[in-house]
């Protein structure tokens, strides 16, 4: 009996924002529907008038399905699973769209249901996979969610709490690369003030992000990744001039890494490591806070990258980039992201045994 190809549910993120609009243009592009059944999480009344009013997508129908409807799926047709409103059922089919460009309450609350819906159906087993597009943390806030992001969102979602799962940027090699190049970088802190990020830093922290970026990096790459951990001060603290956090924090949850079979170095100094990587002398960095990894990672290749979610039960990966309100409709979304957080979420389907088990060993803590 041939079993069927995985599904893939995708959300557009905040309806205001350019994420409806790189969904239709990366479900028309991808070429995923070959080897899963791509669904879309939304409200179909909102895609629908995305796909009727913003210049430059391209001529899709829009079909509303059941979760467990088997078709597959196909460039012409976007095949759409209404997303539930919270507490209550379905959400109003056809409702009014939020107006674009500017953050909203509505905004937040549909996108917000679009993300929480598709996690509940691939928790169920319905789904293989989640991708999703860009929130907006103010939309987000105002719908009452009182979460930094997505992240936090989903660990919640889960069961977890936001210290049991990491985020990582996926850079995968750029178009003519080894298909299993790629950059990845875990962050030990996240969405948080500098100066709380800092005076929370541990060493059990850096080696949480450590293990989940081994684990969830070498599902995609399928080989054990080497992996450098950043220091915090310039020059590496230059031996205790520049601070002594390197000695107290960093190195201890290297060797606490190495210990368990993590291929891992540093402390090294970040305004050379990342260089160093893009180069191929690493394969993943551990970033001690938010901007020391994002900064970089796009700087290199902000339109390919992907955020992949290290720690949860379920595979979800998403965009790099963030709602752009400011060309919300001026036929300039790109789809780079979404086609390449597609392909990640496929790969890491592939390799979901493995996956699962090192967010099992991430959440306990245990040693590879």
């Amino acid at each position: 009996m041939t079993s069927l190809p995985p599904i893939l549910l995708v959300t557009c993120g905040d309806p205001a924002g350019i994420g409806p609009e790189v969904v239709c243009l990366a479900w028309q592009r991808t070429a995923a529907h070959g080897s899963a059944r791509l669904r879309v999480v939304a409200d179909a009344g909102m895609l629908a008038d995305v796909l009727a009013t913003r210049p430059g997508l391209p001529a899709l129908t829009v079909r509303r399905i059941s979760a467990d409807d088997p078709r597959p799926s196909h460039r012409g047709e976007i095949l759409v699973i209404p997303s539930a409103a919270r507490g209550s059922g379905p959400a109003p089919v056809d409702a009014a769209p939020p107006p674009i460009g500017v953050p909203s309450a509505l905004g937040g609350e549909m996108a917000a249901a679009a993300v929480l819906t598709a996690s509940t159906l691939v928790r169920e087993g319905r789904a293989a996979a989640l991708v999703t597009g860009p929130l907006h943390k103010e939309a987000l806030h105002a719908a009452g969610f009182d979460v930094p992001g997505h992240t936090e969102l989903l660990a919640r979602d889960c069961g977890l709490s936001d210290e049991a799962v990491s985020m990582m940027l996926w850079l995968p090699a750029p178009d003519g690369g080894d298909a299993v190049d790629g950059l990845g970088v875990a962050h030990a802190t996240l969405h948080e003030p500098l100066r709380a990020a800092l005076a929370r830093l541990s060493p059990a922290l850096i080696t949480a992000a450590g293990r989940r970026l081994d684990g969830g990096l070498g599902a995609l790459l399928g080989r054990r990744p080497r992996i450098a951990v950043a220091a915090l001060n310039p020059h590496a603290g230059e031996g205790g001039i520049f601070g002594d956090d390197e000695a107290r924090l960093v190195a201890p949850a290297v060797a606490a890494l190495v210990s368990e079979g993590v291929d891992a170095c540093g402390p090294l100094p970040a305004d050379t490591l990342f260089v160093r990587a893009s180069q191929g002398a690493f394969d993943g960095i551990v970033a001690l806070y938010h901007d020391q990894g994002h900064i970089p990672i796009k700087l290199l290749g902000m339109h390919r990258a992907v955020n992949v979610t290290l720690g949860l039960p379920i595979v979800r990966t998403s965009v790099a980039h963030g709602t752009a309100f400011d060309i919300v409709g001026r036929g300039l979304a790109d789809p780079a992201s979404m086609l390449a957080a597609i392909d990640a979420a496929l790969r890491l389907v592939a390799a979901k045994g493995s996956l699962t088990a090192a967010s099992a060993r991430a959440a306990s803590g245990a040693p590879r």
